[in-house]
Parts: C-alpha cells; sequence; structure tokens
C-alpha cells in the first residue's frame, strides 16, 4: 500500500544505500554470526563509517542531523532482510537517546561521538533474574560512597552484552522504606571498569546472532559523574523513553510480517502439488488475502504512530497498541506464513524459518502484550 509518510528522495537514497550495503556485508556473513551467537565488531564500524549509527545526532558529534524517518528506514531495512539479530536499533534508538536526553554535556561529548563511529557499542540493563516487566522490582542496588558510586547485583537478557562498551544500568539508589517510583537511578558502566563482568552467551531459540548475556556487578565502583541524569529519577526516565523502545520493537515487527509474506508469496506461485500451482488452490489464495487484509491495517496504524512521534505528539496509548497488536500479528503471520512452505519452511536453509523463530520474543521483550494490554486498560480509565 502507499504510504503517507512525508519520504524524500535524501530518505529514498538513504534507504538504498542501506540495502546495497546490507547485500554486500550482512547477509554474506549471517550464517556464521548465527554459529558463534555474536557478530563481528567490524559490521558495526562499517554502519558507523557509512552513517547507520546514531544519524540523528548533532553534526558536532559526527552524526547528520537527521530525522526520525531515517531510524525508521534503519528498522525497516534490517527487519526486512531477516537480519536482526544485528541489534542497530537498540544502541541508535533505545539507548543512545537516554544519554543525549538525561546526560551532562560532559557525558554526551565523551560517549556520543564514538558511538556514532561504531567504536562505541551500547547495551541497556534493566531486566533482572527477579524483575522484567515490573521495574519496581529490581534489587540491582548502587551505594554512594565518597565521590564513587559501588554497584552490586545482577543483570540478565541484555542484548548486545557482550559486545557492549558502554552499558546504560538500572540500579536501586533509595533504602527500602524510599517509594519504589523514587528509588530507581540511571548509571553509565564501562566494559572495563573493575566488578563489572559479564556470563557466556545465552542460548535462545531465536536471535542467534545477537549476543544475550548476563552482566555482574561486584563492588563495582564507578566515578560519581557516571550518575546519569538525577538520583531517584530514573523510574521516570524509564517511562518516559520506554515507548519509543515499544515503537522501534512494533517497527520492526511490521516489516518482518511484510517481508515474511512476500517470501510465502513468491514461494506458493512456484510451487506445485496436485498438477498446478498452489496459489491456485482457493484455501491458498483466502490465507493469502487475509494477512493481506491484516498487514494493511497494521502498516496504517504503526504509521500513524510514526507520523505522531516524529511531529513530537505524545504515543504512550498508540505505541502500547502497537507493541501489542503488532508484534502478536509478527507472530501469527510468520506461523501462517511458514505453514504455506510445508516441510521445507522447517528447514533452516530457508529464510522463512529465521523469521518464524524471531518473530517470538517480540511480544516477550521492551514489555510483553500483557503489560501493554495493562496499559492501554488504564489509558481508557479502567
Amino acid at each position: 500500500m502507499k504510504r503517507n509518510l512525508p519520504f524524500t528522495e535524501e530518505h529514498e537514497l538513504f534507504r538504498q544505500s542501506l540495502k546495497a550495503f546490507i547485500a554486500r556485508e550482512i547477509a554474506p556473513n549471517y550464517a556464521q554470526w548465527e554459529e558463534d551467537g555474536i557478530v563481528s565488531r567490524e559490521i558495526w564500524k562499517k554502519c558507523g563509517d557509512q552513517g547507520f549509527l546514531l544519524p540523528w545526532a548533532d553534526e558536532k558529534y559526527g552524526g547528520f542531523n537527521a530525522d526520525y524517518l531515517f531510524s525508521v528506514i534503519v528498522m525497516e531495512e534490517l527487519s526486512a532482510s531477516g537480519f536482526i539479530g544485528l541489534f542497530l536499533s537498540l544502541h541508535n534508538d533505545i539507548a543512545a537517546p537516554y544519554i543525549t536526553r538525561f546526560g551532562s554535556a560532559e557525558q554526551i561529548w565523551k560517549y556520543i561521538p564514538s558511538c556514532v563511529t561504531g567504536d562505541t557499542i551500547l547495551a541497556i540493563a534493566m531486566t533482572e533474574p527477579g524483575a522484567g516487566s515490573d521495574l519496581a522490582g529490581i534489587r540491582t542496588t548502587a551505594v554512594r560512597e565518597g565521590s564513587s558510586w559501588v554497584i552490586n547485583g545482577q543483570k540478565t537478557f541484555i542484548s548486545n552484552g557482550l559486545l557492549s562498551d558502554l552499558v546504560v544500568v538500572a540500579a536501586r539508589t533509595g533504602d527500602k522504606d524510599t517509594p519504589a517510583h523514587q528509588a530507581v537511578s540511571l548509571f553509565l558502566v564501562e566494559s572495563d571498569t573493575p566488578g563489572f563482568s559479564r556470563g557466556k552467551t545465552l542460548k535462545k531459540i531465536g536471535l542467534k546472532a545477537q549476543d544475550t548475556a548476563e552482566l555482574f556487578f561486584d563492588n563495582c565502583k564507578i566515578p560519581a559523574e557516571n550518575l546519569l541524569g538525577e538520583e531517584g529519577k530514573g523510574f521516570y526516565y524509564l517511562m518516559e523513553k520506554l515507548p519509543e523502545e515499544r515503537l522501534s520493537v512494533a517497527i520492526g515487527c511490521q516489516a518482518t510480517a511484510e517481508a515474511a509474506f512476500q517470501l510465502a508469496l513468491q514461494y506458493i506461485k512456484e510451487r506445485k502439488a496436485f498438477g498446478k500451482t498452489i496459489s491456485q488452490f482457493q484455501h491458498i489464495q483466502f490465507e493469502m488475502a487475509d494477512m493481506a487484509s491484516l498487514l494493511n491495517m497494521g502498516r496504517s496504524f504503526i504509521d500513524h504512530a510514526i507520523f505522531a512521534h516524529l511531529n513530537n505528539e505524545p504515543v504512550l496509548m498508540e505505541t502500547s497498541m502497537a507493541k501489542y497488536k503488532i508484534c502478536e500479528l509478527n507472530k501469527e503471520i510468520t506461523d501462517r506464513c511458514l505453514q504455506l512452505f510445508g516441510g521445507y519452511g522447517y528447514m533452516a536453509e530457508y529464510p522463512i524459518s529465521r523469521f518464524y523463530v524471531d518473530a517470538r520474543v517480540q511480544t516477550i521483550y521492551a514489555g510483553t502484550s500483557e503489560i501493554m494490554k495493562m496499559i492501554i486498560a488504564k489509558k481508557l480509565g479502567l
């Protein structure tokens, strides 16, 4: 369907450049990265050289002051290719904005230029073994000791966990009587800090090229100036930025579902059974018609949310709805498309199989579908 977003010729040139880069630099290496459980550092540097990292950053930091649509293009093209294990959106549109939005001028100058070049890879550490969607349940602590903060605790399911050079860490700074929403602060922890360590890559059923790991903090001492923003404001900072994170996930899911549909459409036109292509069977035609309708409705809604965000409008309700329904739709569409491939869909050599397993986590991270429904209900006054 025709999109109503204000894409320009510059956006289109950027998209074509990224597509060519994906075909040249990512596609030939992705299978090996899946085997390794981690992408190469080299690809991050190459992304930086091509302007695919933090395109929105100010020119003085090395970016080119791009609008949000450039970030959308990065999310869409990586998702449509099936190579989402390279978590550029986490770096670009989830972790880095915490630094530029809440960081001091010194912190921004120290870290953002190297984030643009790919010399510094970012991660964000919120989830713990006992605290996922419930951020108020965070147990990792940070205690002020003179000119330092000392962090103790454990984080899990951290994307870019092994590659990251700088981690935005959520930790509890209030005492046991401090209300939960006033007890969380954010900190910048560099990877070579004494007391900071990582576990091995966690084995997952999907996103196999993504280096997901546990992080450990054992009397990890960081300078006082590595507090991000104000003490006790971390919960509010997270609440402010989480809608953008959820929008990013939904954007990727819409692009993934559309790409899976196109794979199935091509396959059913070629695959023959009972003397004719399976696209000639009415059941198959009805399946495709139903999925095409669902995808067009999803596209209309996600583009509406993108447009609102582009214009700095409040999008908490829209992003919660998009994160819920479009991620669920992605799970449904990739499953239905795999079914059309028959036994071949279950073979790893067919891209549809990767689309299928990578879709499963999308309804879990960045806020589960259940949490999204709770937010929507609350916004409805319930």
